[in-house]
């Protein structure tokens, strides 16, 4: 009887006839543009985008669900029906084989767009790794080693305390509270686009961060909830200019260090959170001009991505296609000795593994 029913089986998946759960096909998610036409498509191999309202039109659906209008609309119905839509395009392109269908086209035909155009918040953590923390304070005080004694990077200062209704530090953790900035999403350029490095300002630095996609309204989300309110993850390359203010009014002046026009690289692409196995041990690596400069993994931050997003959720709500970046491994321009700073004509890649590459040229600002 045994044998009866494995033949059974066999044969009928053979014939195509057996109904078995099958794994979705990986895909990621961008914003694109091709002959003046902009367009939500799903990239697969990194290879082939597959343009999502066409796609809708021509593949017959289990799930009816309105196509995408742009990538905030998709992130904030992705629970209602969009991600099972998403499969079933994702899984029709893939059974096609080498035959590309009229609604796909490679990858290099297009325009690869900002996958969010434009999110309406950009949280961004500020010294989120401790090896950056260190090399920031070497730099600060001018090669000088740290004091005997001193506290070390990342850990919280003597008489550190809780910030009631934001962070409450729990018993035996002995790292600083997180810190956060906004940058404006007005920096925001795509894959291949230009950073310009602004008239007079000559200290342009770069940071290669993570970004966390806000899947959901987020509105001072408990811990335990925060992977819920997460889309997907993204690339940011955090660049900034150390050249200050001029003076030192109100210390710090995060306008002028993290938001001038096409400081903020975003993408290429979004990989939804479940095709990332394990966010907290991610390869990080950042080449300028074919020179690795950032060499991490995403377990070394202070604060994960759950911890960041119950944080700035504790400030501001967060909406979907908001993006947190998760701040920078060390290596950065500024700290090296003699400092390294961007030019015209340098070429910078940003990769996180298994999320993407990020490729941005460096010219002077018109």
């Amino acid at each position: 009887m045994r044998h009866l029913i494995t033949a059974t089986l066999v044969a009928s998946c053979v014939a195509g006839t057996l109904t078995v759960a099958q794994a979705p096909t990986p895909y990621k998610l961008g914003t694109f543009e091709a002959q003046g036409r902009v367009f939500v498509g799903l990239v697969l191999r990194d290879a082939l985008v597959v343009d999502l309202s066409l796609a809708d039109k021509a593949l017959p659906s289990r799930t009816r669900v309105a196509p995408p209008a742009d990538m905030k609309d998709l992130i904030a119905r992705y629970e209602s029906g969009m991600r099972e839509r998403l499969s079933e395009i994702a899984a029709a392109v893939t059974a096609s084989g080498a035959k590309v269908p009229a609604y796909a086209r490679p990858l290099s035909s297009v325009k690869t767009l900002p996958p969010i155009m434009y999110p309406t918040t950009m949280l961004n953590a500020a010294v989120n790794y401790r090896e950056h923390g260190a090399e920031v304070v070497t730099r600060d005080a001018r090669g000088a080693a740290p004091a005997p004694g001193a506290t070390p990077p990342g850990d919280a200062l003597p008489n550190t305390q809780s910030a009631p209704g934001i962070w409450e530090r729990k018993p035996g953790d002995t790292r600083w509270n997180p810190y956060m900035f906004l940058k404006a999403s007005a920096a925001v350029v795509g894959e291949g686009d230009a950073i310009r490095i602004p008239p007079g300002r000559t200290q342009i630095d770069w940071e290669c961060e993570l970004g966390v996609v806000v899947g959901r309204t987020a509105a001072r989300v408990p811990l335990a909830q925060a992977r819920n309110h997460i889309f997907g993850y993204t690339l940011e390359l955090d660049v900034s200019d150390r050249g200050g203010r001029g003076d030192t009014r109100h210390g710090s002046d995060w306008l002028v260090g993290k938001s001038h026009d096409t400081f903020a690289p975003l993408g290429p692409f979004i990989v939804p959170k479940e095709f990332v196995r394990d966010i907290q041990n991610v390869g990080v690596k950042f080449t300028l001009n074919g020179s690795v400069m950032q060499d991490a993994n995403t377990s070394l931050m202070i604060h994960n991505v759950d911890e960041l997003l119950a944080f700035g959720s504790s400030i501001l709500t967060l909406r979907p296609g908001d993006v947190i970046a998760t701040g920078s491994p060390a290596g950065v321009g500024s700290a090296r000795t003699p400092p390294i700073f961007l030019k015209p004509g340098d070429r910078t890649v940003c990769t996180y593994d298994g999320v993407g590459t990020l490729t941005n040229v460096v010219e002077a600002g018109r």
